[in-house]
């Protein structure tokens, strides 16, 4: 199979996510791609203004939530068409997490152009239901991911053990995300008296939920790149482990460096160098993906 016929399947494989899915994941789809474009929007306005990256009125935060949430929800929609859900569940799920997802995001921006903390900010009636408000989405979103992280350890519609280890990790490491942002909205909210103290309280926990939540994408995207290559399955499923013992070390050595509050750009020597063996391994996985979809075994 030549390269050309190769990005063909590619391709059609992705196409087919949009044709042959429901509603509802089209729905996802157009809302993902919004909220990144949102996203990349207001980090252009942010570049052109020439304003702050850092504090609770930055707005650097519609960017980031608008980046993430966009990625991840284009990200869960496409691993969970892999989990054997009913129609009605997979849509009910699916449409709760998107839902919540526009919530937080809209919430987030809303604020920022109004000047004001979006969490943690009690000051006015309408900035308590704000507040409220994005701790209820939060809690939305913890449920969807546990139902699709229980789904992955039951019923998992592509049967090879790559995409399944895949899967179950990736939902794994998205749910310790959520969870390490709830960790981060509890200690931000006992500081409730003075938002400033309480963004900075909270903001620790930041490096380790953003590399845990983007797991769903890179580890399962993995298991389905190595599925256009011509080796066996074992091969495949070596690959994968790869990737996920990497992406585990790093996602553990960046929690161990929050949860101490050091900088993972500023951490001690025998932490960087777990970290970056983390990374390596997952960068190596991915380079023997391609490996595998330039130059194919021939049977």
């Amino acid at each position: 199979m030549s390269i050309k016929e190769q990005l063909g399947s590619i391709t059609r494989s992705l196409r087919r996510s949009w044709t042959g899915g429901q509603t509802t994941e089209r729905v996802a789809y157009v809302v993902a791609a919004v909220l990144f474009a949102s996203g990349l929007a207001h980090l252009a306005v942010l570049v052109i203004s020439g304003g702050t990256w850092t504090g609770p009125l930055s707005l650097r935060k519609p960017t980031t939530f608008g980046l993430s949430f966009g990625l991840t929800l284009a990200s869960v929609t496409w691993a969970t068409s892999f989990l054997h859900l009913r129609p009605r569940t997979r849509a009910g799920v699916l449409g709760a997490f998107t839902a919540a997802s526009i919530t937080e995001v809209t919430l987030v921006t809303t604020q920022a152009w109004r000047g004001v903390p979006s969490h943690f900010n009690f000051e006015t009636g309408p900035d308590t239901v704000i507040t409220a408000t994005l701790a209820a989405g939060g809690f939305v979103i913890v449920a969807t991911v546990a139902i699709w992280t229980v789904t992955a350890f039951r019923a998992v519609a592509d049967a090879r053990p790559s995409m399944k280890l895949a899967l179950r990790f990736g939902f794994v490491v998205l749910l310790a995300a959520m969870a390490i942002g709830a960790a981060m909205i509890a200690t931000g909210t006992a500081a409730r008296d003075d938002p400033q103290l309480a963004y900075t309280t909270a903001g620790f926990l930041k490096p380790a939920h953003a590399v845990a939540m983007h797991a769903i994408l890179v580890i399962p995207g993995l298991a389905w790149l190595l599925t256009f290559t011509r080796w066996p399955e074992h091969r495949r499923l070596r690959v994968v482990q790869l990737g996920v013992a990497g992406y585990g070390l790093l996602t553990a050595s960046v929690l161990v460096e929050s949860a101490t509050h050091v900088s993972p750009l500023a951490a001690p020597a025998l932490g960087t160098l777990t970290s970056t063996a983390g990374l390596a391994a997952v960068i190596m996985a991915g380079a023997v993906a391609l490996y595998g979809l330039l130059r194919p075994v021939r049977r």
